[in-house]
């Protein structure tokens, strides 16, 4: 069966990047796949266009193996797996082990049993992907954020050793990518001192990541390597 016959699964597609990306592949005649935290307009929409969307609760072993179960029932093979969940948690003084935990599940423990679980259905496609999503803070660390620095740079740890351990025939790669898109309630200032962060000082908005993603998805010679998106920060 050709590749584009098997669904594209993209975890926590329900807004934002995750959601573009599935509506550009559906564009494209692509059949996808998606996960989503809460029920939104987006995902009804994202249903009528003909995607599965599966709810899914990443922040136990339980949920994770739950929905994996509820992939394997919905199709007999996939084309990739983008590894697009996140989550952006505060480590709140008295929480911090609870924040970690929870980072740590969505971020890794999920991506890792993901594909453990689901490498056999990729198998079943001529091309296949996974996509870890991590992000560019990895490259410096956080002050303010450490726990979910952390996770995020365990996600490119599993790239290198997922891309050993399933090659040739699975291809595994991250993206990390900094501002992408602001929230609508983000002000002047805070658009002007995050726009003055990288040399181009752009807000490209989603398009760019799935330019990336489409990238990876059609080169064939390319595993194990982290793309960074972010408008050149390392040059500032």
């Amino acid at each position: 069966m050709s590749a584009a016959s098997f669904p594209i699964l993209i975890t926590g597609a329900g807004q934002r990047v995750g959601l573009h990306c599935a509506e550009r592949l559906l564009d494209a005649g692509q059949p996808v796949i998606i996960s989503y935290r809460q029920e939104r307009d987006s995902i009804a929409r994202l249903r009528e266009r003909g995607a599965i969307a599966v709810q899914a609760d990443f922040s136990d072993e339980t949920g994770i193996l739950t929905f994996i179960e509820q992939i394997k029932a919905q199709c007999s093979g996939l084309r990739a797996i983008v590894h697009n969940a996140s989550q952006w948690l505060a480590e709140t003084p008295g929480e911090e082990a609870d924040a970690f935990r929870q980072l740590f599940s969505v971020h890794m423990l999920a991506p890792y049993l993901i594909n453990l679980h689901c490498s056999d259905l990729l198998l079943q496609s001529a091309q296949a992907d996974i996509v870890h999503v991590s992000d560019d803070v990895v490259r410096k660390g956080s002050a303010n954020r450490p726990a979910y620095c952390a996770s995020k740079a365990g996600l490119e740890s599993l790239t290198l050793s997922f891309a050993a351990r399933l090659a040739p025939r699975i291809k595994v790669n991250t993206i990390a990518p900094a501002l992408l898109m602001f929230n609508a309630d983000d002000d002047d200032a805070y658009r002007t001192r995050t726009l003055a962060k990288s040399a181009l000082g752009i807000e490209p908005g989603p398009e760019a990541f799935y330019q990336t993603l489409r990238y990876l998805l059609d080169t064939p010679y390319v595993t194990g390597t982290t793309i960074t998106l972010n408008g050149g920060r390392h040059l500032k």
